[in-house]
This record gives C-alpha cells, sequence and structure tokens, in this order.
C-alpha cells in the first residue's frame, strides 16, 4: 500500500502594542482553499510587559479559531459528499 505524504504551511503574523497583541493565522490547504482566523491579547494595567506572552495567548486563540474553521470546513464536506446530516465532529 502506497502512503501520500501531505504538508500543510500555516502562517502567524503579530501586531502589537503595549496593551493589546493581534494574531492573524493562515492556511493554505492542497485543494486551494485557504483558511483565516484571528486571535487577540490584552495585558492588564499592572502586568509586566511581555510580549512573547502575548503572542502565545493571541497565537493559541487564532489556531484554535482555525481548528475550530477546519473541523466546520470537514463536517460540511462530509456532508455534501453523503448525502446525508453526519455527527458533530467535536474536539
Amino acid at each position: 500500500m502506497m502512503h501520500t505524504t501531505v504538508g500543510w504551511h500555516v502562517e502567524l503574523e503579530f501586531e502589537e502594542d503595549d496593551q493589546h497583541t493581534r494574531a492573524a493565522a493562515l492556511v493554505r490547504l492542497p485543494d486551494g482553499s485557504e483558511v483565516r482566523s484571528h486571535g487577540h491579547a490584552s495585558r492588564h494595567r499592572i502586568d509586566a510587559n511581555q510580549p512573547r506572552v502575548g503572542e502565545e495567548i493571541a497565537g493559541a486563540r487564532a489556531l484554535n479559531e482555525l481548528a475550530m474553521q477546519l473541523l466546520t470546513k470537514a463536517h460540511n464536506e462530509i456532508d455534501a459528499e453523503s448525502g446525508r446530516t453526519s455527527h458533530p465532529i467535536n474536539v
């Protein structure tokens, strides 16, 4: 049996100021489609300024949203192919 290796590349970009971090995630799928998502983190005014922590939180939120969109996309494709409503795909 032959196995095919497929790779996906996820891109994350960040915008930051002293109080907020915004993350944008993008994955390009082999079928040519793209899925995009965003995440956000806010620093409380009494917390130390740690940009890496803001990136981790905003990035994780963007990736979580990306995962949910991919699950929904897969769920819709299963339904379209089978002609019936499938069971929800849970994380």
